[in-house]
């Protein structure tokens, strides 16, 4: 199935770098897409990958409903820590149990079956199909387009951040473990970001402040997204025969999904034809409390401050 959306994604934006080829898929039969109340809704996971400790836990969780008819798009961050009673845990290890138990559902297991039944109850919306992105192998697909520049929207240091490959690391005679950490600084203002660069803005969550909060990095992975997708959208910019041919590779390597080919390509051409302005952004993180560690097996979790119908409402009225 990680062949279906590489090879969905990469016809994609080939289609729209050539306009003797986007004028023949003008014609082009796509998919039917599955939907409700005419959205169709479309989990994107995305895990840490490679094989330290928790590499497939979920720390990136969006929903990216179209509206078929209006022909709009919104992007719906989930914070990763939010309780789900179903798992008895945070929401960002569904893929993981999914897969664990093997549960029915495409090549990875069960993890995008389960993490579909459980955004649902978070959102309450119905989710139709399901992406994971491994950050691991998608810095490579940064790469392979020449970087992206990012419009940083604030100013934040982290002084936390972790050194690739210290995860399981220690600091003998330090307590803190601050060998295992680096300090990365990001200034307000548009900024040329390789793929490693990218993935630390996207990642990093020890800032001071709002920057140093999980509804700050899902921003910014917002952002990461949406200006990954407008790269592709320029490709005079960055278009060179060798990076053709190594794109296939990486964007397999680095996604998974239970759509077709041709679901893929209809899912990627209206996502594609939505400039920045035209994405809305929904969070509810204002929504969200966290309650005493020790009534939820001293783990920090987000739960309603009110109850899930009001987050319900409050998700379906913005979309």
């Amino acid at each position: 199935m990680k062949k279906i959306i590489a090879f969905a994604v990469f016809v994609l934006f080939i289609i729209l770098a050539a306009k003797a080829v986007i004028w023949s898929v003008r014609f082009m039969e796509l998919a039917t897409l599955d939907s409700s109340d005419g959205r169709t809704n479309i989990l994107i996971l995305g895990i840490g990958g490679g094989d330290h400790e928790g590499a497939d836990l979920t720390d990136t969780i969006m929903v990216l409903s179209l509206d078929m008819a209006k022909k709009t798009v919104a992007l719906i961050s989930i914070p990763r820590d939010i309780w789900s009673d179903t798992l008895k845990d945070k929401v960002n290890t569904a893929y993981h149990y999914g897969n664990e138990k093997g549960l029915p559902a495409g090549r990875q297991g069960g993890g995008l079956l389960l993490s579909k039944v459980i955004m649902e109850d978070i959102i309450g919306i119905p989710i139709h199909y399901a992406v994971v992105i491994d950050f691991s192998g998608f810095t490579k697909v940064i790469d392979a387009v020449g970087g992206i520049d990012v419009n940083v929207p604030e100013t934040f240091t982290d002084t936390q951040y972790p050194k690739p490959g210290m995860e399981q690391s220690t600091c003998p005679g330090d307590p803190t473990n601050a060998c295992v950490y680096e300090t990365v600084h990001f200034d307000a203002g548009l900024q040329h970001m390789d793929g490693a660069r990218a993935l630390i803005y996207a990642r990093s969550r020890h800032a001071e402040g709002y920057q140093g909060s999980d509804f700050a990095r899902s921003r910014r992975q917002q952002i990461i997204m949406v200006t990954l997708k407008d790269r592709f959208m320029h490709p005079a910019a960055w278009i060179t025969l060798s990076r053709l041919q190594a794109l296939p590779k990486l964007l397999d390597d680095a996604t998974d999904t239970d759509m077709t080919i041709a679901q893929a390509l209809t899912v990627g051409r209206r996502f594609a034809s939505a400039s920045q302005d035209q994405i809305k952004k929904i969070a509810f993180d204002q929504l969200l409390d966290n309650p005493p560690v020790y009534l939820y097996n001293n783990l920090y979790v987000l739960i309603p401050k009110t109850n899930w119908d009001d987050i319900h409402a409050y998700i379906k009225q913005q979309l």
